[in-house]
């Protein structure tokens, strides 16, 4: 796809060595795996299925995850029409349009390729934002799915909650089957379990070194498709905003997508959470944002004079 949004080198770059590394790490979790439990054919067989399972119906699972649901354009004509507007610009493929029925302002895309995405947004960012700060989210987004980090960050993401879970169970199994096991078993857990652990941090900090790199490619390009900086500075404000002021009780559920939202779902307090988040801070993005303000407007001085 050779779209109009602003294609970024070093986003391409990060991407390549993100997807290597972690594939290293994959390939080492499963002989890893394989040593511990003796069984090649189980856990070959499990985990091509579940990272196939994460490729082809990510979108699918997102959007029941986030309680999201497709729309036509007879009920939401204007979403749709800025969406039109924007792929045009963008010369990109229409992705399929959905919302989110979450008092939460937030929006994310999803989905393996720019002919198989998903643009889904809440009903409370629709309620909040004038149709041109709405139009800057949405070019956020096309830009995601323009610059393939989508499905990047959703296959990236599939060593992490593997081993996640592989933690779980082997906790689980020790916790509630320590006295039917003998020791040579208990040791064998406790080692999966210690690999497991090992390698969702690593995960983990690649992940985030990556998506807020991505958050930030995404913020330029969507500036430089609509040529309005300041518009999306606006939308990243009133958002921002209105997330921290909603109880951090009810941000817990959604924080676990973090990843692809607009904005994460973080509380106004500082804490650990803020500091290994998945998006660069509101500082940063706004700066961003008025330097190519800035830079636009240099750019249009001689051309109007």
């Amino acid at each position: 796809m050779h779209s109009r949004l602003r294609s970024d080198r070093r986003l391409t770059t990060r991407m390549g060595v993100t997807l290597f590394l972690l594939g290293l790490l994959y390939v080492g979790f499963v002989a890893a795996l394989i040593v511990l439990l003796k069984s090649w054919v189980l856990v070959v067989v499990v985990a091509a299925a579940l990272l196939g399972a994460q490729y082809w119906f990510s979108d699918r699972v997102a959007l029941f995850a986030m309680r999201g649901r497709v729309v036509e354009r007879e009920e939401y004509p204007e979403l749709h029409g800025v969406v039109d507007r924007l792929c045009a610009l963008a010369d990109m493929p229409k992705p399929v349009v959905a919302v989110s029925d979450m008092e939460m302002p937030n929006a994310f895309a999803t989905g393996r390729n720019a002919d198989h995405a998903v643009v889904c947004v809440t009903t409370g960012l629709l309620r909040r934002l004038e149709p041109d700060e709405l139009e800057g989210v949405l070019a956020h987004e096309l830009s995601h799915v323009a610059h393939k980090d989508v499905a990047v960050i959703t296959v990236a993401s599939f060593l992490g909650v593997i081993a996640g879970l592989v933690v779980r169970f082997a906790f689980y199994s020790q916790l509630f089957g320590g006295g039917r096991r003998d020791q040579n078993t208990a040791v064998v857990l406790a080692a999966v379990m210690g690999v497991s652990a090992a390698v969702y941090a690593l995960s983990f900090l690649l992940i985030r070194a990556l998506s807020r790199y991505r958050e930030l490619a995404a913020d330029r390009a969507a500036a430089l498709l609509t040529g309005r900086p300041s518009v999306l500075a606006s939308a990243l404000t009133k958002v921002s905003g209105d997330i921290a002021r909603i109880p951090s009780r009810d941000l817990r559920t959604a924080q676990a997508f973090n990843a692809f939202y607009f904005t994460p779902a973080l509380g106004r307090e500082p804490n650990l959470a803020r500091l290994l988040s998945t998006h660069p801070s509101l500082e940063q993005r706004l700066d961003q944002l008025g330097r190519i303000s800035v830079e636009l407007g240099e750019a249009a001085a001689p051309g109007g004079a």
